[in-house]
């Protein structure tokens, strides 16, 4: 596995998939739960943000602490990375949100983009994170890529919570600098491009939209 793919072993997070995957959880509780683990991703994958140090005055004195320097940008392919994207910014509420819109065409698997956002402002940020809750042939994960890139942002990461080794192999092999974070990978596509044993449809699951 390449070093740019993480897959946590937290068992918080572990424990949270088992229930979000379940078939009987409800999409009150499944949205719970996607909140819930990507704030858990979220913090492993930002370990490695600038810091600066500052002066703060407590109650009985002074004291160091330090503060965040990047401009961060979050990227939730719609309409399933919502979830993601307001579950980060709880813990980010300085973050820029741009919305893209991108989906499958269900007879060829590719990506097709019919929202975008990020072109109606000035993507002068520091880290790029592009958020989806299912890796499954990876097409929109590049197209997303492919957009931050041509707008000259060049630090960029992926948050997912499951993946088939068919999305992780196509990201990493057209963007090999972009590391992967994620709660799983699974065994693999189906006939479809449904990831196996995955979760069913994100969107579907988070929205009650589905069958």
């Amino acid at each position: 596995m390449s070093e740019h793919i993480y897959v946590s072993k937290h068992p918080l997070i572990q424990h949270k998939l088992a229930l979000l995957r379940s078939r009987m959880t409800e999409p009150k509780k499944f949205r719970e739960l996607v909140r819930e683990i990507s704030q858990l991703i979220f913090y492993e994958a930002t370990l490695d943000l600038a810091l600066a140090p500052l002066t703060i005055e407590t109650p009985l004195g002074n004291s160091s602490g330090h503060e965040v320097v990047e401009d961060i940008g979050l990227m939730p392919i719609l309409r399933a990375g919502l979830g993601m994207a307001d579950a980060i910014l709880d813990l980010l509420p300085i973050g820029h949100v741009w919305h893209l819109g991108i989906y499958r065409d269900h007879s060829t698997l590719e990506p097709i983009t019919y929202y975008n956002k990020i072109s109606e402002y000035n993507p002068n940020i520091d880290l790029a994170i592009v958020l989806d809750p299912m890796l499954a042939t990876g097409g929109s994960a590049i197209a997303a890529v492919d957009i931050l890139k041509s707008y000259g942002i060049r630090r960029i990461k992926f948050l997912g919570l499951i993946a088939a080794p068919e999305g992780v192999n196509a990201l990493s092999n057209v963007h090999p600098d972009v590391p992967i974070h994620l709660a799983a990978i699974d065994s693999h596509l189906n006939e479809v491009g449904y990831i196996v044993p995955g979760l069913g449809d994100a969107g579907d699951r988070q929205f009650g939209t589905g069958g």
